[in-house]
């Protein structure tokens, strides 16, 4: 058996919950040479793996492939000719379904073998802070136990945000937890929320044939992107598609319906006067108005640690703070549950960082560094700033921002795949040619993205990545053109 390697603990760390970024902090623990803990009392992968990143990607592979045999014309451009109209193109609602939770599945049990593998102890108990270094473990019958660690890491995650007004019903009006299911195609889908969520959830719903309307509380769609990639995005994924939207408005009350028998009810009020303003009636509605972190019940008032508007503070190590602000001996928090940057992603890398500071290794994470991706079709991806922050930083600094573009449609790859809508975004320091932003959006954009993003964690300036040499014909020449604009040189 694995012996713990600090004296007097049961076990070096454990780490409460064991969704993404509990995985990753476990793994990396071991691989130190750890004894090792996870407490998880729903759900290996967590969020991500069961109700989020993973099961959503299932769903806009089914829908990326309809949309490809339904788009007569680019087919047509590529010489394909499918004898048949395009009406007769359909779907089977349950194998798509089947599809994403089949994936699930298979990712959640992987996860599960590779910490058996590795040696991990893992208990499906609810794990809670009871003292310093002491984890009160609940299991399922109610079974208490406790356990003593050298280091503790909390990795709750998080749950949907809904608002007041908003009645669930799990059918009719849901979140993304039940969109997941895809247990019916509503004719009629209201979205509340156009961010990341709620856009790919429109390219799923559209592609099987639903029209859909956005109602969103800020004053333009999709506010969380780059403005200018918010309207290149509008051009592209929602104006060619049955999409509608209402801005500047709240859904202040929603209630529930009944499939095929009454409508949902959406009450309208202006962001800005508070009136009510409209009614809608739709067939479904789906919420899509962000995540809230799910910190109760972490026994964290046993250590005096107060969370703000629901997250564990933390400082940049991953260490929790108490409630006068300082750090809590043994104790770190990852993930969404601290609000630094709720991706998954962005989970793991806090996970691997916070067991690094625990062993000695000071590691500090820079979240603007991180990118970001929505799984449309085409995609959106990101990293750093985007313009506005950008220039905000200009001129804080007293630099010279620069601003370069390369397209798609210049793009040899993009042009043969009949795929030449979007461009690529690069804003940089023209003084010191370090770059502060990247933003995408095309064919694979997010797999774009991580050039832009490795380049701005260690550091490489644009002359530097101007050198580096391309593949071509790939769409990685579309990153190249912007590159070697911004810095004078020419691409061909």
């Amino acid at each position: 058996a694995t012996v713990a390697v600090a004296a007097g603990y049961d076990y070096d760390v454990a780490i409460l919950g064991a969704g993404v970024g509990g995985h990753g902090a476990a793994l990396h623990a071991r691989g130190k040479g750890l004894k090792v803990l996870v407490l998880e009392a729903r759900d290996i992968g967590g969020t991500c793996v069961n109700r989020g990143c993973v099961p959503s990607k299932a769903l806009l592979a089914s829908a990326g492939t309809l949309r490809t045999i339904q788009n007569t014309r680019r087919l047509e451009a590529l010489g394909i000719k499918i004898d048949a109209p395009k009406s007769a193109v359909g779907f089977d609602r349950q194998a798509v379904a089947d599809h994403a939770n089949n994936l699930a599945l298979n990712v959640r049990d992987n996860m599960a073998k590779s910490m058996k593998g590795a040696g991990i102890d893992v208990w499906e108990m609810k794990g809670e802070v009871s003292a310093p270094h002491k984890v009160k473990c609940i299991g399922r019958d109610g079974a208490v136990k406790e356990v003593s660690a050298k280091d503790i890491i909390l990795a709750p995650g998080s749950v949907p945000f809904v608002p007041r007004g908003i009645e669930l019903d799990g059918k009719t009006v849901f979140t993304s937890d039940d969109s997941l299911k895809l247990e019916w195609v509503p004719e009629w889908v209201a979205i509340i929320g156009s961010g990341y969520i709620g856009l790919e959830f429109s390219d799923v719903y559209t592609a099987l044939g639903s029209n859909v309307t956005f109602i969103e509380a800020m004053p333009n769609i999709m506010p969380t992107f780059d403005p200018e990639i918010a309207r290149l995005a509008q051009r592209i994924l929602i104006n060619p598609r049955p999409i509608d939207y209402h801005t500047n408005v709240f859904a202040t009350k929603v209630t529930p319906g009944v499939p095929g028998v009454s409508p949902v009810i959406i009450e309208l009020t202006d962001a800005t006067t508070k009136q009510v303003v409209d009614h809608l009636e739709v067939d479904a509605a789906l919420v899509c108005t962000g995540r809230a972190p799910y910190t109760d019940g972490l026994g964290l008032e046993s250590i005096n640690v107060e969370t703000q508007r629901g997250f564990v503070p933390v400082d940049e190590t991953m260490r929790v703070l108490d409630a006068a602000g300082a750090p809590v001996e043994g104790l770190y928090c990852i993930g969404d549950a601290n609000g630094k940057l709720m991706l998954a992603h962005a989970a793991s890398a806090q996970g691997i960082s916070a067991v690094e500071n625990m062993t000695g290794t000071r590691n500090v994470l820079n979240h603007n560094h991180i990118p970001a991706a929505c799984f449309t079709h085409p995609e959106i991806a990101l990293v750093g700033f985007n313009e506005q922050q950008a220039k905000d930083a200009a001129k804080e600094g007293g630099f010279e921002l620069g601003k370069s573009t390369g397209y798609f449609k210049a793009n040899s790859k993009a042009l043969a795949e009949k795929e030449g809508e979007g461009i690529c975004k690069i804003l940089y320091n023209k003084n010191t040619e370090e770059i502060l932003g990247v933003h995408i959006i095309g064919l694979h954009a997010a797999d774009l993205i991580q050039e832009c993003a490795n380049a701005m964690a260690s550091g490489t300036t644009l002359r530097e990545l101007a050198f580096y040499v391309h593949t071509h014909p790939t769409l990685s020449e579309v990153i190249d053109g912007a590159v070697k604009a911004a810095v004078g040189m020419a691409a061909h």
